[in-house]
């Protein structure tokens, strides 16, 4: 028996409960992994709190993200034994997922950890410090240099725009931090942002064509937010779209594109193949020192989960949650 959050909707309503499961009940997948650390990220607050479509099958254990060791295998490219990370591939959505002590998943998924990094901060990272690579390095394929000019990175505050905003700073760029929580300046400072800007004036509709303010950006929000900035991106810039806590709608125009020559990158962390999974966790070991995650991690146990998710819908919580299982 080991110990998992899990969620389950029926005709007496929702519940989310911290509660002993068998490995038995564990569904087919590819490998064993015995959790050490998993993360708390936005869509797993969504599937804790009920507030939004994320689980599709019931019921469910959340969690996106894993870091541990392999038990057993049925995969010729994964050992017992060996280290590894997991996210995205459906688990907490249509598989069961990583806020357990156990969990069986599915190879697609995983990559060989880093050396450099520990099981704790992998997951100080998580699919909010690979996303947030990916993010960079779509930058860098679309010729955006250190030097050429302030690159915004919206929801600052957040798991990819914090770790974002570091890495950029840490490869030489000029950062501008877009945030509603003005209270957070201090921190974001730390990471390495410049500029800190209010996202009230990004909140609504805007022009199709605004002043040219940025040479890139990095995008979480999606909506009204994601459409200013397109509006504000200069000529030949690009916009690295990886998220949609605004919202999903786009209320944009082809004005950007077609006016500024902008390109609009659409980031997929979820369903990545391998290759460009481990190309993007290696970047983070060779680009990432992990003590300068400590300011951004705030580390919890797994029956701390469902109240911390709380924290994350009520916008109430800066950086990352760490969630050691095992306590």
């Amino acid at each position: 028996m080991f110990e998992a959050i899990l969620l389950d909707k029926s005709e007496s309503g929702f519940s989310a409960t911290v509660k002993p499961i068998s490995e038995a009940q564990l569904p087919s997948g590819d490998v064993t992994v015995a959790v050490e650390y998993s993360t708390l990220n936005y869509k797993d607050a969504l599937a804790i709190t009920n507030r939004g479509p994320v689980v599709r099958a019931w019921p469910m254990v959340p969690g996106v993200d894993a870091a541990g060791t392999i038990t057993a295998s049925d995969h010729p490219d994964f050992q017992p034994g060996d280290a590894v990370i997991f996210n995205g591939w459906g688990v907490g959505e249509t598989r069961w997922g990583a806020l357990a002590q156990v969990a069986r998943l599915p190879a697609g998924g995983l990559v060989h950890k880093p050396a450099a990094f520990s099981a704790r901060e992998a997951m100080a990272l998580g699919t909010a410090g690979y996303t947030a690579m990916l993010c960079v390095q779509a930058l860098e394929r679309h010729g955006i240099e250190p030097g050429n000019g302030v690159v915004l990175v919206t929801g600052a505050t957040g798991g990819v725009g914090s770790v974002a905003i570091l890495l950029l700073a840490k490869l030489g760029y000029e950062v501008a931090a877009l945030t509603g929580k003005l209270t957070s300046v201090e921190y974001l400072q730390q990471l390495g942002a410049t500029h800190i800007i209010d996202r009230g004036e990004f909140a609504a509709a805007g022009k199709p064509l605004q002043k040219e303010r940025w040479t890139a950006a990095i995008d979480t929000a999606g909506s009204h937010t994601l459409a200013n900035v397109c509006a504000q991106v200069r000529y030949g810039g690009v916009v690295a779209a990886c998220g949609l806590a605004q919202g999903m709608d786009f209320p944009s125009t082809v004005a950007p594109f077609i006016l500024r020559g902008v390109t609009l990158a659409g980031i997929d962390s979820v369903f990545a193949p391998l290759a460009i999974r481990q190309s993007a966790w290696d970047r983070l070991a060779q680009d990432l020192d992990p003590a300068l995650l400590a300011p951004m991690i705030a580390e919890i146990g797994l029956n701390e989960v469902i109240g911390a998710a709380g924290e994350i819908i009520a916008g109430r919580h800066v950086g990352r949650y760490v969630v050691d299982v095992n306590r």
